[in-house]
């Protein structure tokens, strides 16, 4: 081995490295966030929070999935090498490759938790019972955790639409601990953003990433030995 190829992989290998590989992949894949979401994101910070702009929001979050799903991939696929860091090209290949198959599934999640939260915005004005209110928020809470699963699948996986809606269904029975998990990690964005921004949690949105991702393992590793191997 030559003495640049020994420099090259001792530089790669210390733990040092590895995590400054770390810190390089999640502020690269910060950055790539920002980036696509940001027409979306800054008119979702001048609108006010008001009912009557729901189908905006919901207009302005349609760009979020494909960059959540990149920044999946990026992560998933992170070299522990620093000298070979390639994040930036990761979140483009999968933002490309993944476009339109993480669109068939979030469009639809984001559409049903639009007309879900019209619905709950109105309930004074449509004059039904109480209960009605909490089926719909059950209901708002399966789409959320089905999307969430849906869009792991559909980031890190090749199957087809129906196929990627069946495993997020059948595991979020089947991996309750991702399911809780997701449950949390949902509730401590929404508090996050009712209580600061959406610009505050567009700056964390890495780290929000990278928890959902290291909470759905128990998923992918399912998904990996029922139905690749």
């Amino acid at each position: 081995m030559s003495d640049t190829a020994r420099a090259g992989r001792q530089v790669g290998d210390g733990p040092l490295s590895r995590a400054a590989a770390f810190v390089y992949t999640l502020l690269a894949v910060e950055l790539l966030l920002l980036l696509t979401t940001l027409p979306g994101l800054a008119a979702l910070v001048l609108l006010d929070r008001d009912a009557s702009n729901l189908p905006l929001v919901a207009a302005c979050l349609l760009p979020v999935g494909p960059a959540i799903s990149a920044a999946l991939y990026a992560l998933r696929h992170q070299r522990p090498d620093l000298t070979d860091l390639r994040p930036a090209a990761m979140f483009w290949r999968a933002y490309r490759n993944n476009l339109a198959g993480v669109l068939r599934v979030w469009v639809p999640t984001v559409l049903w938790l639009t007309i879900i939260a019209m619905n709950l915005a109105n309930l004074t004005a449509a004059a039904v019972p109480a209960w009605w209110a909490v089926l719909l928020v059950l209901v708002g809470a399966g789409v959320a955790l089905c999307g969430a699963n849906a869009l792991l699948v559909a980031s890190l996986f090749s199957f087809r639409t129906r196929d990627v809606v069946r495993l997020a269904l059948y595991f979020l029975v089947h991996t309750p601990s991702v399911t809780f998990g997701n449950a949390v990690l949902i509730a401590a964005a929404a508090g996050l953003t009712a209580v600061f921004s959406e610009a505050v949690l567009a700056l964390l949105g890495a780290a929000f990433v990278l928890v959902f991702l290291r909470i759905g393992e128990p998923m992918i590793r399912g998904i990996r030995k029922e139905f690749t191997e």
